[in-house]
């Protein structure tokens, strides 16, 4: 049966030599809560890099891609006017115009794009309450949770407290 062990530690440099330290013992590191980004633990846990500027390409592309359609379409095909000589019978001739509101619409589903796909890539959604695995975690505490198994939860208990944990508590 897994559960769940978290060592509580008061200081980011011991935190970041614990991590090393158990990781080289071959015990695996579930997650690690902090009050503050400690530079260097994304490295120290080995979490891969993030794909959100992926995501943000993905995003921008559709918004000038929906934003140049949406111009097109205004503007050439469903009500062609002729406003200041501008001619309205092609869209290159009329791009200088929609580049203001192609970088908008590109920025505004952007953002938004990569807003949302953040609060669903980390569960942060109404009615999900989230994990307080000690109450001072987002004061003045790091957090360390291990998964382990009941054959080797004192053994990890113990490498924690060697480590420099100032608590080890067991969920």
């Amino acid at each position: 049966m897994s559960k769940s062990i978290y060592g509580i530690f008061d200081d980011d440099v011991v935190l970041l030599k614990a991590i090393k330290t158990l990781r080289e013992q071959g015990i695996k590191i579930a997650d690690v809560f902090s009050p503050f980004p400690v530079h260097g633990i994304e490295k120290a846990l080995g979490i891969k890099g993030t794909r959100m500027a992926i995501v943000s390409f993905i995003f921008g592309v559709t918004g000038t891609s929906l934003a140049i359609l949406m111009m097109w379409y205004m503007n050439i095909f469903d009500w062609p006017m002729d406003i200041g000589g501008k001619p309205s019978f092609a869209l290159y001739k009329n791009l200088p115009a929609f580049i203001p509101i192609t970088f908008e619409v590109t920025v505004l589903l952007a953002a938004h794009g990569m807003a949302i796909t953040f609060f669903l890539r980390s569960w942060i959604l109404p009615g999900v309450q989230p994990k307080v695995p000690h109450s001072r975690m987002s004061d003045d505490h790091f957090v360390m949770q291990l998964d382990v198994n009941d054959s080797n939860e004192s053994s990890v208990s113990s490498a924690l407290q060697q480590v420099g944990a100032i608590e080890v508590k067991s969920e």
